[in-house]
């Protein structure tokens, strides 16, 4: 049985490119080119025409931009591949083609081979961005994010650093206990592990440390 081949869609306003583009994609027995558009409302209206599997997308479309019209195509066809290809590279455009829900985006002097298989990744549904573009990801997003803060008492299991936050806002095991729904004893050997862990002698030293590390102080600033 014959494969499958992925149906693409060209849309850029440069007629020649979108010559070269077809010629490239027609050379390779898997792809083939189902239409073409020059303005971001001609692709709209061609993409519900067509039902492409992807659009290989120029951002800087006359009429409607790149980023409105993929906005628009996938709000009616969610399962169509946007794979923008284009020259611009400042992280604010990146974002804002992800944000529209496109699923790559390559920069128009990438490789014909690495189109080729950009193509494909994307119709398989992999997000793909060249390597110009993801460093420019990489440097916004460190910037963006900051540090994780470490978590106190990391040797605590979760259950038994919410016991140790209960305990530092004055609760006693019994209180513990029906505020976490768990037996008396359950209470206490919970307290009797984060002794341990914590190696201290006594409650009232793992309050203090849970104090100095900040847990419980809600509680306390209401009493």
């Amino acid at each position: 049985m014959a494969q499958k081949r992925i149906r693409v869609l060209l849309a850029d306003d440069h007629h020649l490119f979108r010559e070269g583009l077809r010629a490239l994609l027609v050379s390779a027995a898997d792809l083939e080119v189902v239409g073409e558009a020059g303005d971001g409302n001609e692709v709209v209206a061609k993409a519900a025409e067509v039902r492409p599997d992807v659009i290989l997308m120029d951002l800087q479309l006359p009429g409607l931009n790149g980023v409105e019209a993929t906005r628009r195509i996938l709000a009616s066809q969610p399962k169509v591949s946007v794979l923008v290809l284009t020259m611009f590279e400042d992280t604010d455009t990146v974002l804002a083609a992800m944000r529209a829900g496109a699923r790559g985006y390559l920069l128009k002097d990438t490789h014909e081979e690495a189109l080729l298989r950009s193509v494909r990744a994307v119709a398989n549904g992999e997000a793909l961005f060249g390597p110009a573009v993801a460093e420019r990801l990489i440097q916004y997003l460190a910037v963006a994010t900051p540090p994780a803060e470490p978590r106190a008492f990391p040797e605590l299991t979760g259950r038994e650093l919410e016991v140790l936050s209960l305990l530092a806002q004055g609760l006693t095991n019994q209180a513990v206990a029906d505020r976490m729904g768990i037996s008396l004893k359950t209470a206490r050997n919970h307290v009797s592990n984060i002794l341990g862990r914590l190696q201290v002698a006594d409650r009232t030293e793992a309050v203090a440390r849970a104090r100095a590390a900040g847990l419980g102080s809600e509680r306390r600033s209401r009493l």
